[in-house]
């Protein structure tokens, strides 16, 4: 028997749907030991039967977008229509794992003559897999399917803070592969620390806070293990001179607002040229207080809570604070009176710059602006500060598109768009965002040893 602390809870407090005991040591153990166990067989099995396992979870996971969707709707608070279209990226990241898995076959080489010289592609082994709550599904989707496709075995901990949809997603892949080749651990911080810490883990790929990505990086380098860390960031925009203040509000407004700012590539801050601040601030103080807070599952609502009173008191705690400092707020700067932990979307100007919504994830419907004289300095702006996980640039010219591109020290350039990409792009986080590419074809090879192989024919006959 676990007892209500060793539970997952939901927002203030309450039971998550299907509560689920925090994984034990023994847990761990077993995990481990089963995906440990199932490695030899699961490196063994062809390239093609993998990928069609993964499709098969793609399949299965696409069936119960509808339940997924409920399931984090229903933990997190996060719109429902939404919640059904996270789980149906998810589905189409296992099938893109799929078909990226098919070509990675390691290289021949151009060697002397009467030798043969490849560089074969081989797993790692067991990989942990820990993921955030904030968009739990297409977090998890891709990780487990880069590991999976490429012959390791994973052993993952989803985020307590969204448990009961972390444990039904893997659930689901795990019915489309053998036994041990994919263990699941519901558990806290400890539970991943353990985790972590056990010498047959290989690598640790993690979706999360910085202050758990650093630790992560450290134990691992401490036991020469690999880690693959995506740690957050603090992603600026920026308004050029000459843009519709209208629609460049509109952008502001999705990036910021878009899962109560709950996105890892969220809008945290903006930087607009002052030809167009002011109506850039009149537009963005409308659509602010034009979206509508309320039940996740109503058509209507515009703006979901957030995930609990812990991220609330971090929203709090930024906002509060930059008032006592100086700063002014347009609209918002407040916790609405709804039940669950709902925050107005709030707009500041005259923030400074050292101020932790400034510099620290916030992570809530919160945006502050900064009025700048140039596009050189908001460009020099932007690109300050600890992160460098993606940027937004708004600009009708194209030579300071391609500058903020060339500048930017970010994984991810967007122009003229605060969401979007297409399939196929990878990136590596900047600075303290992380470690190692955390999406797309390339995430694969984050999972394989390369292994160098040259042949030569043993000579014949007496020498």
């Amino acid at each position: 028997m676990v007892s209500p602390a060793h539970t997952s809870t939901g927002p203030s407090g309450r039971p998550s749907p299907g509560e689920v005991p925090f994984a034990s040591g023994a847990d761990v153990e077993r995990a481990v030991g089963a995906a440990h166990q199932a490695f030899a067989s699961w490196r063994r099995t062809s390239p093609g039967d993998r990928a069609a396992a993964l499709r098969r979870a793609a399949s299965a996971v696409r069936a119960a977008a509808a339940e997924l969707g409920d399931l984090l709707c229903d933990t997190t608070g996060r719109l429902h229509g939404e919640s059904v279209a996270s789980a149906q990226v998810a589905a189409d990241l296992l099938d893109e794992a799929a078909v990226s898995g098919l070509g990675v076959a390691g290289r021949t080489l151009a060697g002397s003559a009467g030798s043969a010289d490849w560089v074969r592609a081989e797993p790692y082994g067991v990989v942990a897999v820990l993921t955030p709550w904030n968009d739990p599904y297409p977090a998890a989707a891709g990780l487990l399917a880069a590991a999976l496709v490429t012959g390791n075995t994973v052993v993952h901990k989803p985020s307590e803070r969204s448990l009961a949809p972390g444990i039904r997603l893997a659930e689901i892949v795990q019915e489309c592969l053998p036994p041990g080749v994919l263990e699941v651990l519901p558990g806290d911080g400890d539970v991943g620390a353990r985790l972590v810490a056990d010498e047959r883990v290989r690598v640790v790929a993690h979706v999360g806070s910085s202050t758990g990505g650093r630790a992560i990086t450290t134990a691992c380098g401490a036991r020469g293990a690999k880690a693959l860390v995506e740690n957050g960031g603090k992603d600026a925009l920026v308004v050029d001179a000459g843009v519709d203040p209208a629609w460049a509000a509109e952008q502001v407004a999705i990036g910021a607002f878009t899962n109560a700012g709950q996105l890892c590539t969220g809008v945290e801050r903006v930087y607009v040229h002052e030809a167009v601040a002011d109506a850039l601030l009149r537009e963005l103080v409308q659509r602010a207080e034009a979206l509508c807070a309320g039940d996740p599952r109503d058509e209507q609502t515009t703006l979901c809570r957030l995930v609990d009173e812990r991220q609330l008191a971090v929203v709090e705690s930024h906002v509060d604070d930059a008032l006592a400092r100086g700063a002014r707020c347009l609209t918002g700067g407040h916790r609405l009176d709804l039940p669950g932990a709902f925050y107005a979307p709030t707009v500041l100007v005259d923030v400074a710059a050292d101020l932790p919504v400034m510099t620290e994830e916030t992570f809530g419907p919160v945006v502050p602006v900064v009025v700048v004289p140039s596009w050189e300095q908001a460009l020099r702006a932007a690109d300050s500060g600890a992160y460098g996980l993606a940027a937004t640039v708004l600009t009708p010219d194209q030579r300071h598109a391609l500058q903020a591109v060339e500048e930017l020290e970010v994984g991810t350039v967007k122009v003229n768009a605060v969401f979007g990409g297409a399939p196929g792009g990878s990136a590596d986080p900047r600075r303290a965002s992380g470690q190692g590419r955390g999406y797309g074809p390339d995430l694969l090879g984050e999972f394989q040893l390369l292994k160098a192989v040259h042949w030569e024919p043993a000579p014949t006959g007496p020498r």
